[in-house]
C-alpha cells in the first residue's frame, strides 16, 4: 500500500508539475495563469492518492477516519503556538548564530505581521491537499513498520524529494536554492511535524496549520547577499542556509529522542462516521 501511494503520488503530481513548468517556459510570463492552474492539482494529489487508496481498502469508514484529523481542533494552547512559531523561532535563532559568527546581522522582512498572518491563514486549508497524504496517511503506516522516529525521517526524504521539480518551474520559490541543503531541513521539519502529530493525538489541522507558517514565514530572515545557485545539487557559499539547516537539523534531534522515548507508533483511531 506504501509503495502504491508513493508511487502514484510522485507520478500523477510530477506530470502536473512538469507541465506547468513546460507551459511556463515556453511561454512565459503570458501563461502564468494557465501554470499556477496546472501547478494546483499536482499540490493535491498526495492527498486525493489517499483518500482514494483508502476508499478502495476499508471503505467509507477508513475516508472518515483519515479525514478526521482534519477538524481535531481541540488541544493544548501551547501546540498551536508551537505550530505558528516554530519557524519564526528558527529564523530568529538562525540570525543569532549568524551574528556571532560573521559579525553582521542578515537581512529582515519588511513585510508587517498581520500581512503574514493572514497569509497562513488563507494557505492553512490549502496544505490539506499534502498533509492528508503525508501526515494522514504514509506517516502512522511507516511508523507501524519501523517507529515512529524512523518513519519520520524516510518521510522527510520523501517528501523533500517530492518538492524536486519545483527548483525547475519558473517563478517557483525553490528556483535558485541548493537541493541538498533543502533535503536536511525539510527532513528535519518532518521529525519535527511527525512530533507535533503524535503529541496532538493525530491532528492534522495543527499539521497544516505548521505547514502553513513554515511556507509563510521562512523568509522573514533571508542571506544580505544573493543566495542562488545555477545548480540546484550544488552546495551555496552563503553561510545562513547551512545555519538555518544545522538550527533545525538539532532542534529534530531532540523531537526525535522524545519520540524514541515516548510510544513507537502512533494508535489507530477508532472514530464514528461524520461523511
Amino acid at each position: 500500500m506504501l509503495l502504491k501511494f508513493f508511487g502514484l503520488t510522485y507520478i500523477l503530481s510530477w506530470l502536473w508539475f512538469g507541465t506547468a513548468a513546460y507551459i511556463l517556459r515556453c511561454a512565459g510570463s503570458t501563461a502564468a495563469g494557465a501554470g499556477s492552474v496546472l501547478f494546483l492539482p499536482g499540490v493535491f494529489m498526495p492527498a486525493l492518492v489517499a483518500i482514494g487508496l483508502t476508499a478502495r481498502s476499508e471503505g467509507r469508514a477508513g475516508v472518515s477516519e483519515l479525514l478526521y484529523g482534519i477538524i481535531q481542533w481541540r488541544g493544548n494552547f501551547g501546540y498551536y503556538v508551537f505550530a505558528i512559531g516554530f519557524m519564526t523561532a528558527i529564523k530568529l535563532a538562525s540570525a543569532v548564530v549568524y551574528r556571532m559568527a560573521m559579525g553582521g546581522w542578515p537581512v529582515f522582512t519588511v513585510l508587517p505581521w498581520y500581512f503574514i498572518a493572514i497569509a497562513v491563514l488563507f494557505s492553512t486549508p490549502v496544505q490539506s491537499g499534502e498533509e492528508v497524504g503525508w501526515r494522514g496517511f504514509a506517516l502512522p503506516r511507516l511508523a507501524k513498520r519501523f517507529g515512529l522516529a524512523t518513519a519520520s525521517i524516510i518521510l522527510g526524504v520523501i517528501w523533500a524529494t517530492w518538492h524536486l521539480p519545483f527548483f525547475f518551474i519558473p517563478g517557483a520559490d525553490n528556483v535558485g536554492q541548493s537541493f541538498p541543503i533543502y533535503l536536511a531541513a525539510v527532513t528535519a521539519i518532518s521529525v519535527a511535524m511527525a512530533w507535533l502529530y503524535w503529541r496532538t493525538n493525530q491532528s492534522l489541522l495543527l499539521t497544516m496549520l505548521m505547514h502553513a507558517s513554515i511556507d509563510n514565514t521562512a523568509g522573514i530572515v533571508t542571506s544580505p547577499a544573493p543566495t542562488a545557485v545555477s545548480n540546484p545539487f550544488a552546495l551555496p557559499y552563503a553561510s545562513l542556509p547551512w545555519i538555518t539547516a544545522a538550527v533545525l537539523c538539532a532542534s529534530a534531534i531532540w523531537f526525535l529522542v522524545q519520540m524514541r522515548n515516548g510510544r513507537r507508533k502512533i494508535p489507530r483511531l477508532s472514530l464514528p462516521l461524520f461523511l
